[in-house]
């Protein structure tokens, strides 16, 4: 469900303006949504009778992806009823019908860093008592201030030599 729907869910309920206030959505953009509703529902139908023909173009050879299809759906069509070959890949992607892929698809990123199989080899650790560690080091830390003293972590960066000494950069 979408934010502009739960407003006109309960617009009979609650007032428009407290509703869109409350969840973030502007009024002008809620009754824009509003007014593009037969606009959707026409899109819909459409799209429900192109994958009606392109399920009669895969059922023929079932090894037909979009730009296959896109070409025989548009094949001999006067070209004021050409499909573009993006709108039936997302029809296909809706509809659930693809053609075989013969390739292996490769992963280039890590969807969830949590969810990563290779260990933490160099153990780094965030947290403030490692900062300070850092800090009798003479790490360079960026500075915070907190009311007048300077404390590690925001704003400036601070030299902390390892004498223990501060030297303002």
């Amino acid at each position: 469900m979408t934010r502009f729907q739960f407003v006109a869910d309960h617009r009979n309920a609650f007032e428009v303006q407290r509703l869109c206030k409350i969840i973030g959505v502007s009024r002008s953009s809620f009754s824009a949504w509003a007014e593009a509703a037969e606009t959707r529902a026409a899109r819909a139908q459409a799209d429900a009778e192109l994958a009606g023909r392109i399920r009669a173009v895969h059922a023929v050879n079932r090894a037909y992806g979009a730009p296959r299809v896109t070409a025989e759906l548009n094949d001999g069509v006067p070209p004021a009823e050409r499909v573009n070959h993006k709108r039936v890949a997302r029809v296909m992607a809706v509809h659930d019908i693809a053609g075989i892929r013969l390739r292996r698809r490769v992963r280039t990123t890590i969807g969830d860093p949590a969810g990563q199989l290779v260990p933490d080899l160099l153990e780094r650790d965030f947290t403030r008592r490692r900062a300070e560690q850092r800090l009798r080091r003479g790490h360079h830390l960026p500075a915070l201030r907190s009311g007048t003293e300077l404390v590690p972590g925001d704003g400036d960066r601070l030299l902390l030599p390892p004498a223990g000494g501060l030297v303002d950069r």
